[in-house]
């Protein structure tokens, strides 16, 4: 009796349906609580505007910030998102995206930083925040 083979076909089995459930979660529809499977850390502000906003999370120096819409529809739409530590270039997402633009990650250290984002024809621009 090849105990060893039925193992590992189990094995092979249960992550099988572990990568199908992880896909399947990837593919439903993003929501405005979806930034934080996306971005590690504590969220630490969420920047308003009138077709969406930007969710910025920090962790151990690093800045990740996205752009989700406030509406939901599973249709392409221009977005952006963009973040900035003073005194470096900015990283940014931009493109037609149907559930979020992002996330960038920064690394800020103890340096402020600035964040954009938009949603078709509405947008928001921090100054420069969490110093």
């Amino acid at each position: 009796m090849d105990r060893g083979g039925a193992i590992r076909r189990r094995l092979a089995l249960g992550l099988a349906v572990l990568t199908a459930a992880g896909l399947m979660a990837l593919m439903s529809p993003g929501s405005a609580q979806a930034a934080d499977s996306y971005c590690s850390g504590r969220k630490v502000r969420t920047l308003g505007f009138s077709t969406g906003s930007v969710q910025i999370f920090k962790r151990d120096g690093y800045v990740c910030a996205m752009t989700v819409p406030n509406d939901q529809q599973s249709r392409k739409r221009t977005m952006s998102v963009s973040v900035q530590a003073r005194g470096s270039r900015p990283v940014v997402d931009r493109g037609s995206f149907s559930h979020h633009a992002g996330p960038v990650t920064v690394h800020a250290g103890h340096r402020c930083v600035r964040v954009t984002g938009s949603v078709g024809s509405g947008s928001v621009s921090s100054n420069w925040i969490l110093c």
